[in-house]
């Protein structure tokens, strides 16, 4: 099925139906109503390149997120999900693009053949590179997460350094005086991960105001990760009663290493932190956490795009959310008996 059987079932142009369809020029109300009628007769639908080659869209957004290593965080494939469902309401598909060090390829990819018409970024760092040479050729963008400098952009952000320090004010007012935090990998910190800096940032200044004694800690993306680190952090200081997370990969390992080491959540340790929802329910007893909002980040993320794209003046646009502490069964009075040192 092709334009010319349409113009010719509807006794019109193949312009005429071209036009109809790209909405370039001015059809009347009948002669639409006429050609949408063959159109639907017909089951027809136009072929996405011929269609990007009539209206200058592809209909597809790109999704720009860090290479995996072994694996993707459930934080990050909830991300992944909420922004191809969102896009679907849009009548948008989503085209995967990994950015890094070994795949800037597939990102120049993107850009250069022209392959979507706006790009969601993930993973954003304080300083990142792929915002500022999108921004330089002024491809419509939008990121989940803030650069260092985000006053002027399009960006949908957690924030992570109230998040962070209303976990530890949770637990200042339960009593606990010696708190640690398990933040993300080592090598992502130093990359600059504006996530964990701010997290990071957030905690230790709610905790010097609180004044409090702690420890910070970066851990991998997995539950033996999360074991080994809480192994560290009972070495390190047996006293400690509390701890504040951004790791939700590290979190069932947390948890192993509390029972392994004999700590009963939340009667001897309170664990608490900055996690999406559905992980936090996961565990036993589920998480006292700031919840990640993933599907209404996503939806705003997509929202953005498709504004920017539809709206290539319009001034840049933000979205800060600081959601609630959502009060579960993991955090409870500090006990104020301090464990031995094994």
């Amino acid at each position: 099925m092709n334009i010319g059987e349409i113009a010719q079932r509807a006794g019109v142009s193949r312009s005429t139906v071209s036009y109809a369809l790209s909405g370039k020029r001015s059809v009347s109300e009948e002669t639409r109503r006429k050609i949408q009628q063959v159109i639907d007769e017909l089951g027809y639908r136009p072929n996405a390149s011929a269609r990007a080659l009539a209206n200058g869209r592809t209909s597809t957004i790109g999704l720009v997120f860090p290479p995996a290593g072994n694996h993707y965080t459930g934080m990050q494939l909830d991300f992944i999900g909420s922004v191809v469902e969102a896009a679907a309401v849009h009548d948008y598909d989503v085209l995967l693009s990994p950015s890094g060090v070994d795949s800037d390829r597939s990102f120049q990819r993107l850009l250069g053949e022209r392959r979507v018409d706006g790009a969601i970024l993930m993973e954003i760092r304080l300083e990142d590179d792929r915002v500022d040479h999108l921004a330089e050729l002024d491809f419509p963008a939008v990121a989940i997460g803030r650069t260092a400098h985000p006053e002027n952009g399009w960006w949908v952000s957690l924030d992570h350094t109230a998040l962070a320090a209303a976990c530890v004010h949770h637990l200042a007012d339960l009593g606990h005086r010696r708190v640690a935090f398990v933040n993300r990998p080592e090598q992502l910190l130093r990359a600059g991960y504006e996530s964990a800096h701010r997290g990071l940032d957030g905690f230790t200044k709610a905790a010097a105001e609180r004044g409090l004694t702690v420890r910070t800690y970066c851990c991998g993306d997995d539950a033996a990760s999360g074991q080994a680190c809480l192994e560290r952090i009972l070495h390190d200081d047996p006293a400690t009663t509390a701890l504040v997370t951004l790791n939700e990969a590290a979190l069932g390992g947390l948890y192993r290493g509390l029972a392994k080491a004999g700590r009963h959540v939340p009667r001897d340790f309170s664990v608490t932190g900055v996690v999406a929802s559905r992980w936090a329910e996961t565990v036993t007893p589920q998480l006292t956490a700031a919840d990640v909002p993933a599907e209404e980040m996503g939806r705003r993320a997509v929202d953005l795009l498709v504004e920017r794209i539809e709206h290539p003046a319009a001034p840049g646009r933000h979205h800060l959310l600081a959601p609630p502490i959502s009060l579960r069964a993991s955090t409870g009075p500090a006990t104020g008996v301090p464990f031995p040192e094994a």
